[in-house]
């Protein structure tokens, strides 16, 4: 497994990673070491970690402040010296808060927690809410957005797709209108069809039907064309962790 250790602290850092190659509770193949939330930031965008072990205080801010810039779904060890933020940590998926300085058989118990955790199978849920999602009413069909001193509504077959840019969402319709969305990528993704769109990064959510090109530059790096064409430089990329979920998505 491939474990991610964010932590400023070099001294922290050789400390756990020797008490994880004593430990025969997990196979490590890989260990990743972000030692501040910018590295951390920049790695989860495009990568992904089986487990994650996170200090709260990093030498430029707050490791929290991470979940603010990428979605995480990796179950999370926290390791620090403070135990005035557990109650904040367990908003997200958390195994486990060790207060420094912790034993080795603290992190044996941790990782036991993870263990216990892995072996529980989520498809059939996942499964149940799809359905679900699928037949709930508060899918959202149509969406008002402001021209001029207007308002006008716009009917989710029409929109090619949502882009974030700084502080605002931006709605693209198929007849190459742009219009600013109040609402958050976040939000909004909630509120969608999900046979209709998918957010394939942190910056935008597409319409299958926008879908134009699927350029293969490598298994980790895959390009989407959309009609009309974004005005972004960069390309539209797909998530390095979501490749094979929005692949098969647009399979169906």
């Amino acid at each position: 497994m491939k474990i991610a250790i964010i932590e400023d602290e070099l001294l922290a850092v050789n400390y756990l990673k020797n008490l994880l190659d004593k430990q025969n509770i997990v196979s490590v193949s890989e260990t990743v070491v972000l030692r501040s939330k910018k590295q951390a930031i920049d790695f989860f965008e495009n990568d992904s970690a089986d487990l994650i072990f996170m200090d709260i205080h990093l030498g430029d801010g707050m490791s929290l402040e991470i979940f603010e810039q990428v979605e995480l779904f990796t179950p999370i060890i926290f390791i620090t010296a403070f135990d005035d933020y557990a109650m904040r940590v367990f908003r997200h998926f958390t195994i486990d808060y060790l207060l420094k300085p912790f034993e080795e058989e603290d992190l044996h118990k941790a990782l036991q927690k993870f263990i216990s955790i892995s072996n529980f199978d989520p498809e059939p849920v996942l499964r149940s809410i799809s359905t679900l999602r699928q037949d709930d009413s508060e899918v959202m069909k149509r969406f008002m957005v402001r021209e001029g001193n207007k308002l006008k509504s716009v009917d989710e077959q029409n929109i090619a797709y949502f882009f974030a840019s700084g502080k605002y969402l931006f709605l693209a319709t198929k007849d190459h209108q742009t219009y600013i969305y109040d609402d958050t990528i976040k939000d909004i993704i909630q509120k969608l069809n999900p046979d209709l769109f998918f957010k394939v990064n942190r910056k935008f959510i597409i319409n299958k039907e926008a879908v134009t090109e699927i350029i293969k530059h490598s298994s980790q790096k895959v390009e989407l064309r959309l009609s009309p064409e974004p005005e972004v430089n960069t390309g539209v990329f797909i998530s390095k962790i979501q490749i094979t979920e929005c692949l098969n998505w647009l399979r169906n």
